[in-house]
């Protein structure tokens, strides 16, 4: 029981961290209307 409820926290982390990056991407592209890349330089640094 105790994997399962670990797994489950693992998946809430790394779904909210997936959650942050497509809110940031389509707030940029929503006020600027271009593609902004350099998140990906971000994110790869933060990692």
């Amino acid at each position: 029981m105790d994997i399962a409820l670990i797994h489950v926290f693992n998946a809430l982390l790394y779904a909210s961290v997936l959650f942050l990056i497509a809110g940031g991407l389509s707030l940029i592209y929503g006020v600027m209307r271009i593609v902004n890349l350099a998140h990906g330089n971000l994110y790869a640094f933060g990692a």
